[in-house]
């Protein structure tokens, strides 16, 4: 089945063969974390660093990149300063566009669009054409600097839990595009739903939120309940999370209904999860609010108290890593071809 590799094959054939005696390292790789955090030896600040590939989406995938790469980079309380993009294409996407509006120029100038936005600079990567791919696969590096790295594993016990904007926004807009047709869904819906890839980015949000946070993630693979479950493990800890506090968009709610699959288990990119001192969680909602942000409390962070750490989502404790729903979706309309 495609989509991440398992925790468990991390911890047993990678994590042990990437430990470092570097000093200035001090956040590799580990189960639960994104980004890599490195003391800069000059004593400037912490030196935060994140890849990520970009290869099922078909449409906007140059500015997909930038905000998937870049989003983890914001959540472990940096600005998303430097990007370096290694693009690779389908070999007939050599002559199919020309000159004129090339596969190349067009993701090149999604790339450009993007990283402006969030006040990046593209510095360097790498090209090349592939006979073996049938659409662009592309690998972004991001990296930031900041006085105060924000881990996913730092949630302590009687924090709040924060959610931004909503559950499964680019779980949504990929139903739409890719089953839309199928589901029977309308067109308003389905617009409204591409329309979230707009708001993919979460470095706003993170800004916002960085100053109290004890742990930030960025729920993509697995939706925003992988996204929880991957915080509760790296912190050591349970998650108690109530499903009807978790925002839901309407156009979200009802291609998910159509398509029989959890909004919550839905690739959950534009998302931002966050857990705050209980004596901050109110003013991080105000200022999230006066940004014109949603947000809302989601639940609690606890004691594992002899558990092993888990989301507890309306009394139900997962501790298993989740598969996205959308996996499935996309092996049947293959198998159906």
């Amino acid at each position: 089945m495609p989509g991440k590799v398992s925790p468990d094959d991390l911890l047993a054939h990678v994590f042990e063969r990437t430990e470092t005696a570097d000093e200035t390292v001090l956040q590799g790789p580990a189960d639960g974390e994104d980004a890599a955090a490195i003391d800069w030896p000059d004593g400037e600040g912490t030196l935060v660093v994140s890849s990520d590939p970009i290869s099922l989406a078909a449409s906007a995938v140059g500015t997909l990149g930038v905000y998937v790469a870049s989003n983890d980079v914001a959540v472990s309380g940096a600005d998303p300063r430097w990007l370096t993009a290694v693009v690779l294409l389908p070999s007939d996407a050599e002559t199919e566009g020309g000159a004129d509006g090339s596969l190349l120029e067009e993701i090149a100038d999604d790339l450009h669009a993007a990283a402006g936005e969030i006040g990046a600079s593209i510095v360097g990567g790498h090209s090349e054409y592939v006979d073996q791919l049938e659409r662009p696969l592309l690998s972004l590096t991001a990296m930031g600097a900041t006085d105060r790295f924000v881990p996913t594993g730092g949630a302590e016990p009687g924090d709040a839990v924060i959610l931004t904007k909503a559950a499964g926004l680019e779980g949504s807009a990929v139903l739409a595009a890719d089953f839309g047709d199928d589901l029977g869904i309308d067109a308003e819906t389905r617009e409204r739903a591409e329309s979230f890839l707009d708001e993919i980015s979460v470095a706003p949000e993170a800004r916002l939120v960085r100053t109290d946070a004890t742990a930030m993630h960025d729920p993509t693979e697995g939706g925003v309940a992988a996204g929880l479950l991957e915080v509760a493990r790296a912190s050591g800890v349970r998650l108690e999370v109530d499903r009807d506090g978790v925002p839901v968009r309407e156009a979200t709610a009802r291609l998910c209904d159509a398509a029989g699959v959890d909004p919550l288990r839905i690739f959950g990119s534009g998302a931002l999860v966050a857990t705050v001192p209980g004596d901050a969680v109110d003013g991080r909602l105000e200022a999230l609010s006066d940004a014109g942000i949603e947000a809302a409390k989601i639940g609690t962070v606890r004691e594992c108290e002899g558990d092993e750490p888990a989301l507890v989502l309306d009394g139900e404790s997962i501790v298993e890593p989740i598969e996205d729903d959308l996996y499935p979706l996309w092996e049947r309309a293959d198998g159906a071809d």
